[in-house]
């Protein structure tokens, strides 16, 4: 199986351009979804959560992702705290799903993550990488017009993130995604007919 990595900062339209590669037939891992679901009552993540940052971020007894996402993007240590516990669960997950995947018959899956190639080191189990790019002004105005944020805590969010353009030596293919929908989706097209020779060659 061929795995690639899809990643980029909030607000860039990283979503959107997995969606894309459902609709081309590569099935997406969103590492997101993972992280929600171990968080969720009964979540593998939920007891340590919960210790490590006590009831504040509960809502009526259940971990209240907005309160603790808002609590994690301000605060580096518990950044690091919130990743330390939940990433491994994670990777442990999205294995076993590329193990599914590939019992299924699929050749290639796409792993949608924010945190991919983090530190200037690309992860060597990817076949490839794909970042989407944007620039902070327009990414600041989407989560302020599309999210409901207010402009401080939208830029609290993106300025939590390593900046992806960063990542641009450690990509093989980067989408800018300044335009429209129909551009990001023809980059994303590309893209998919490439890794769909490369597995056919």
């Amino acid at each position: 199986m061929h795995i690639y990595g899809l990643t980029g900062g909030i607000a860039c339209g990283k979503s959107e351009a997995a969606k894309r590669f459902v609709e081309r037939g590569i099935p997406v891992i969103d590492a997101d979804e993972v992280a929600h679901e171990l968080l969720e009552p009964g979540g593998a993540a939920v007891d340590e959560v919960t210790e490590a940052f006590g009831e504040y971020i509960l809502t009526g007894g259940q971990i209240d992702r907005t309160k603790l996402g808002d609590h994690v993007f301000r605060d580096p240590v518990a950044r690091r705290t919130i990743n330390a516990i939940t990433h491994p669960l994670v990777v442990r997950v999205i294995v076993e799903r590329c193990a599914g995947l590939a019992q299924e018959g699929h050749q290639v899956v796409v792993i949608d993550a924010a945190l991919l190639a983090e530190n200037g080191r690309r992860e060597p189990w990817l076949d490839g990488l794909i970042l989407v790019s944007c620039g902070e002004d327009l990414r600041g105005r989407r989560l302020v017009e599309k999210r409901g944020m207010t402009p401080g805590r939208a830029r609290d969010r993106i300025e939590a993130q390593t900046p992806p353009d960063s990542k641009v030596p450690l990509a093989d293919w980067v989408i800018e995604n300044e335009s429209t929908v129909e551009s990001l989706h023809a980059g994303v097209d590309r893209i998919v007919d490439e890794i769909l020779a490369i597995g056919n060659g």
